[in-house]
């Protein structure tokens, strides 16, 4: 018993607890055949309502909640939200398993919003209950445990499809109980003590990695992405961090050892709301004042809101570019060989040598041109494996640029101010997502079919490419003459010093 204690007490409990949860809550087999699921017997519904109708509803929904979970969820202390977003969870999939008609899916995907949105508790919990010299490999193990999951979900769907184990409703059967699971551990996790914003420690805490989300049953988003690419950040981070540690060092968890109450500043029962409102402004204004900043948060927000749009909606182009189903059910392979491959490129990222601060522009305008080139020939070919292969190129080359940008972006920011810059360059992303989403996508806009869609979405990377090249030449330019005036300038002659010495 004392032993058990022991490890209750320790940071590896509520790490291992929230791996848990990140991994049940994460395999979900059906994802990458939704829409052969929706467009089939099983709900008879036809691509241009699934395309135009329910789909769209995820957008709308993501972006209506994302600004009051994310300050609730700092309020509650996390956990309750993690507890939170696996009920949802729970009724995602039962509304997807039982009910039919367009009004439920679209219900489905609005609860999937909400869903999403709860994502920032499972990536901030971590940091409230671990000590900071635990940061990176808390975030390792609960960033790598998503990716195994969404990984475990594709091949599990694969494999249970293509040899036709289940049927798909046994599958969402299968889905919920691996949801009841995670709902079980969710309520088993300790609750913090403290949080980023409404109950702060007074000492500052130097950022070890932030946090995002991932859109489920075929409408992935910025999740998947940030749980691959941060994984190379935090390595990266590392080389910066010279700090040695102990293996065999238990630090104390929540349990045992929380925040003093001379480290803990005074919570919203004594601090309003807008003065932590406020605060939040000011560091807002601070942050983006920095120009580099602003440049790369830019390119962060569009190409993530293009990333997003391509991944949604991926599963309906793959059915018009070969509708037999004998090809589209190598949907959950393609998923699962681009999340390894995009882990990958991310991580390899960790083992290059560039002076990012001078390069980095012109990488993203470059790599940003190669991932619009990939779009339009999965566009406009007529054959689903040049297709896949495209897709797969798309997706590891946003995991290389989305891990540079968050290196380049989280270099110099505290913990509060990384997620502060990391949930607005989100939302940003995510508005601009509506925009195009309403206007392009639903039907109560233009309504295009997939191609036209695609063609935009291509377009609007082309646009990001010239854009960001032209900026990143231009940086490269103007460095090399700065080093060029400062070595052709002369050197400053020095005056010998007023002695004896120098007067005889």
């Amino acid at each position: 018993m004392e032993a058990v204690r022991r490890w209750r007490t320790d940071w590896r409990y509520p790490t291992t607890l929230l791996c848990i949860y990140g991994f049940f809550s994460t395999v979900k087999p059906l994802e990458p055949f939704l829409i052969l699921y929706l467009t089939g017997p099983d709900k008879n519904l036809t691509t241009e309502q699934v395309n135009n109708q329910i789909l769209p509803v995820w957008t709308y929904s993501y972006l209506s909640v994302l600004v009051p979970v994310f300050l609730l969820t700092d309020w509650l202390r996390y956990k309750p939200v993690v507890v939170f977003q696996c009920v949802t969870l729970f009724i995602t999939t039962a509304l997807l398993l039982w009910l039919k008609s367009v009004p439920a899916m679209q219900a489905m995907q609005f609860f999937y919003g909400v869903v999403t949105a709860s994502e920032v508790a499972y990536f901030s919990y971590i940091y409230s209950v671990v000590d900071l010299k635990r940061y990176r490999k808390a975030t390792s193990y609960s960033r790598s445990v998503q990716l195994l999951g969404y990984t475990v979900g594709s091949v599990l769907g694969q494999l249970l499809v293509s040899f036709e184990l289940m049927s798909f409703n046994n599958i969402l059967i299968l889905t919920l109980v691996l949801t009841a699971v995670a709902l079980l551990v969710s309520c088993l996790l300790p609750m913090p003590r403290q949080s980023m914003f409404f109950h702060r420690r007074r000492t500052g805490q130097k950022i070890a990695t932030g946090g995002t989300k991932r859109h489920v049953y075929g409408s992935g988003d910025a999740t998947e992405h940030t749980s691959r690419a941060k994984a190379s950040l935090e390595k990266m981070r590392d080389e910066k961090v010279e700090k040695e540690e102990t293996e065999d060092e238990a630090t104390p968890g929540p349990d045992e050892k929380g925040p003093k109450a001379e480290d803990l500043e005074e919570s919203v029962g004594a601090e309003s709301c807008s003065q932590v409102l406020l605060q939040l402004w000011r560091d807002f204004l601070q942050c983006y004042s920095s120009r580099q900043l602003l440049y790369w948060s830019v390119w962060w927000a569009m190409a993530t809101c293009g990333y997003n749009l391509t991944v949604n909606y991926v599963q309906v182009l793959w059915e018009d570019v070969q509708p037999s189903q004998n090809f589209s059910i190598y949907n959950g392979g393609v998923e699962a060989v681009s999340n390894l491959l995009g882990a990958a490129t991310a991580y390899g990222i960790g083992f290059t040598e560039v002076r990012w601060d001078q390069w980095g522009e012109l990488a993203l305008g470059g790599f940003s041109g190669l991932g619009a080139a990939a779009l339009f020939l999965m566009t406009f070919t007529g054959n689903i494996w040049v297709c896949y292969g495209g897709y797969v190129i798309f997706k590891c080359l946003y995991m290389l640029l989305i891990t540079i940008a968050m290196y380049q972006i989280a270099a110099d920011l505290t913990l509060e101010r990384y997620a502060l810059v990391f949930g607005a360059n989100n939302f940003g992303a995510l508005a601009l997502q509506t925009i195009i989403t309403s206007v392009v996508v639903d039907s109560g806009g233009l309504g295009l079919g997939i191609i036209p869609q695609f063609t935009i979405y291509a377009s609007y990377f082309s646009l990001i490419a010239v854009v960001f090249s032209l900026r990143g030449l231009f940086t490269i330019w103007r460095m090399q003459r700065s080093n060029k005036s400062h070595e052709s300038a002369p050197p400053v002659k020095q005056e010998p010093p007023d002695s004896e010495e120098h007067r005889f």
